[in-house]
């Protein structure tokens, strides 16, 4: 397995790389965290501009007909950033499966409008107690009841992609926000982002490719979403490292760097091998996935190092700052939140173990 960039790739990390520096500084991020939808969308047309935006999404419907190494390398940098903008929901939550399974007239309306920046989109993945949804036949549509939380950036979304129980499997379904039977009960997350709770009454909804496929539609969706939550968690991750490293060769005790006692060293070298970790076991799945092959396994064990590593590595980078590291003047504290809270989206890492083990369990 080659993981290096081709030219193109690293052609378009440096592009997002380039304008996320310029737009998503420290000031930027603050001001944003005072706002009521916490969204940047300065931020979102810009990448919308730029043609990052449309990776993922076929030339027909306007973008750039790349794929989802693409998604993953700008999903790494959004991470990277701690851009407060939607990528992940919008783009590989919603827009992924559109592309793929969507009927003509879905691509027609959504996709080219998520590619100019004009749209937001998001998927209403996440599990938790009571999140269960019905789908009933209604005439030529269907009707959706039921709750799913922690819909990340629910309220500026048009649309969303909603996993349902429709007879005895699962199917996903596209509901529009402003229809009717749709409520969100806004809710701040760890990384002072806004994840409403979404309740439908009889809401009516389109289905997302065939039903009677909804199952391999929905794991589908499923393995790229975690795929791109890994690949954002280790541009969370190698940044604050990368911080962390800056700051412990300036700082100074007793006439010397404090990297240059052993303790910190130690401690910076785990983190650097933990690093290193959640970047294999993400491009290793990630290659599983554009071969076409199974990659359940391998993406449990990259959402596990993901959970586990990410934390433990944002941890380090705010103990080797020492009190400025829960300073939220100072950067670094950002990565920790999002660190924390990726690490919990759609399965920590104990709970990506036990289905492991379930599987491995049954052969």
């Amino acid at each position: 397995m080659d993981f290096s960039y081709s030219e193109d790739q690293q052609a378009l990390r440096e592009l997002a790389r380039k304008i996320l520096e310029e737009r998503a500084t420290h000031d930027r991020l603050k001001e944003i965290r005072k706002t009521a939808e916490r969204i940047d969308h300065e931020l979102w047309h810009e990448l919308a501009k730029s043609n990052l935006l449309g990776v993922a999404i076929p030339e027909a419907f306007g973008g750039t007909g790349t794929g989802l190494p693409e998604l993953v390398i700008l999903a790494e940098e959004i991470g990277r950033a701690v851009a407060p903008v939607p990528v992940v929901p919008t783009l590989v939550e919603a827009a992924l499966p559109l592309a793929a399974f969507g009927s003509e007239a879905q691509k027609k309306r959504w996709l080219p409008a998520v590619a100019a920046g004009d749209a937001i989109l998001t998927g209403a993945l996440a599990e938790g107690p009571g999140a269960n949804v019905i789908a009933k036949k209604d005439g030529v549509g269907y009707r959706l009841t039921g709750r799913r939380p922690l819909v990340h950036a629910a309220h500026v979304a048009a649309a969303l992609v909603v996993p349902a129980k429709l007879g005895g499997s699962d199917a996903l379904f596209l509901v529009q926000r402003d229809a009717a039977g749709v409520s969100l009960e806004n809710a701040e997350t760890t990384d002072e982002q806004i994840r409403p709770h979404l309740t439908l009454s009889g809401a009516l909804a389109e289905p997302l490719g065939d039903p009677a496929r909804g199952d391999e539609v929905l794991r589908w969706t499923l393995d790229r979403a975690l795929l791109a939550l890994c690949a954002m968690q280790v541009g969370v991750a190698e940044r604050a490292l990368q911080l962390t490293a800056r700051y412990v060769t300036e700082r100074k005790q007793f006439d010397r760097p404090v990297g240059s006692f052993q303790a910190v060293h130690t401690r910076a070298g785990d983190a650097y091998v933990d690093l290193q970790a959640m970047r294999l076991t993400t491009w290793r799945a990630l290659h599983l996935l554009e071969q076409g092959e199974d990659a359940t396994n391998e993406l449990a064990i990259a959402k596990f190092w993901a959970s586990e590593g990410g934390a433990r590595i944002t941890y380090a980078a705010q103990h080797l700052h020492g009190g400025i590291g829960v300073d939220i003047d100072y950067p670094v504290h950002r990565y920790y939140l999002w660190a924390r809270q990726i690490g919990i989206h759609l399965g920590t890492g104990s709970a990506q173990l036990a289905k492991l083990g379930e599987r491995l369990a049954a052969g």
